[in-house]
């Protein structure tokens, strides 16, 4: 382990991913290195790589090659101490909707080994953070899906993770909702949570992330902040205009 593992929140060096059958790689030799205590967002189209690059930072995937650590630890061949340090809000719901918030925080809690004297004080904690604990009882069938969207950061939080990984956690949902957990984010990354952040919102990674990086086709290309780069850019005027600049407006459906 290097002194800039340690120094980073999470590293990739020459990262590659190809499933089978595939004409490209997912991740073609990505590098990345982002800074513990930041909100790093990850911007990208559709088959950018995005969801595969969480997948494998969270030990769910296995890269083809290259070497990727989190908090200094390899997530290859120290997988089982990695998830202990990290914490994911995955794009589908990970929610049974037969059972009510507070059911589903618990059944994760102990998954978790969240300890048994924890365990309810701090489901109402992370209830109440997201906006759900009045109605905490009610089955997740019965929510809306901003509500719904709220009880997955809850669940990812329920162990208070070093780094959160949040595949765009607000898609689909209403302008409430969706400030809400930006608002809550922020407040954990001020807390001391490091945050890597998706979303196809250009206006939210520009409110929220300190620093992002543009991928495609598996590669990056672009970071910085989200001033510096488009102050650095020609004829852009934000971060969208940006965005269409270096991955085109060709339809990924």
């Amino acid at each position: 382990m290097t002194r800039s593992d340690t120094d980073s929140l999470l590293t990739t060096e020459n990262l590659t991913k190809v499933y089978p059958g595939a004409d490209r790689p997912a991740l073609d030799g990505l590098n990345l290195r982002v800074k513990t205590g930041s909100i790093f967002g990850l911007l990208g189209p559709n088959g950018a790589g995005k969801t595969t690059l969480i997948s494998i930072l969270c030990t769910l995937l296995r890269p083809s090659s290259g070497r990727i650590s989190v908090l200094g630890r390899d997530v290859v061949t120290q997988a089982d101490e990695v998830r202990r340090l990290i914490g994911l809000v995955p794009q589908d719901l990970a929610l049974y909707p037969s059972l009510s918030a507070r059911e589903n925080l618990r059944y994760f809690a102990r998954i978790l080994r969240i300890s048994r004297q924890q365990i309810e004080s701090r489901i109402d904690e992370c209830l109440d953070l997201v906006g759900l604990l009045d109605c905490a009882n009610q089955r997740i069938s019965t929510y809306s899906g901003g509500m719904k969207r709220r009880a997955n950061l809850a669940v990812g939080i329920l162990h208070e993770p070093e780094i959160l990984f949040l595949d765009e956690p607000t898609v689909g949902i209403d302008a409430q909702s969706r400030n809400l957990i930006l608002e809550r984010l922020a407040e954990l990354n001020r807390a001391g949570m490091s945050l890597l952040y998706t979303t196809h919102y250009m206006e939210e990674a520009q409110q929220l992330c300190d620093e992002i990086a543009i991928i495609d086709a598996g590669k990056v290309l672009a970071r910085g902040t989200p001033k510096q780069l488009v102050g650095d850019a020609d004829n852009c005027e934000n971060l969208e205009e940006l965005f269409l600049a270096l991955t085109g407006k060709q339809l990924r459906d």
